[in-house]
C-alpha cells in the first residue's frame, strides 16, 4: 500500500481507466471536428461551386512547399542512415 491507500493494482487501473477517458474524449472531439469541416466544406461548396477542389488544390500545393522548406532548413545530421536523413 502506497500513502494514499491504494495498492499498485488500484492505481494503475485508475491510470489506465483516466488514459482511455482520454482517449475517448480525443476521438469524439476529432469526429465532430470532422463533422464541422465536412459542414463548412457542403455549404462553401453550394455559395461558391468548386470552392472545395480549390482549396484542396491549394492545400496539396501548401503541403508540398511546407516539405520542401523543412528538407532544405532540416541541419544534417551524418550519423543517421541516409535514407532518415
Amino acid at each position: 500500500m502506497n500513502p494514499n491507500g491504494n495498492s499498485p493494482e488500484t492505481q494503475e487501473r485508475t491510470i489506465l481507466e483516466q488514459i482511455n477517458s482520454l482517449k475517448r474524449e480525443d476521438e469524439t472531439l476529432y469526429n465532430i471536428l470532422a463533422v464541422d469541416v465536412w459542414a463548412l466544406a457542403k455549404t462553401m461548396d453550394e455559395f461558391h461551386p468548386g470552392f472545395w477542389a480549390a482549396f484542396m488544390k491549394n492545400r496539396e500545393k501548401a503541403l508540398k512547399r511546407f516539405i520542401a522548406e523543412s528538407v532544405k532548413n532540416k541541419p544534417k545530421d551524418d550519423e543517421r542512415p541516409p535514407f532518415l536523413r
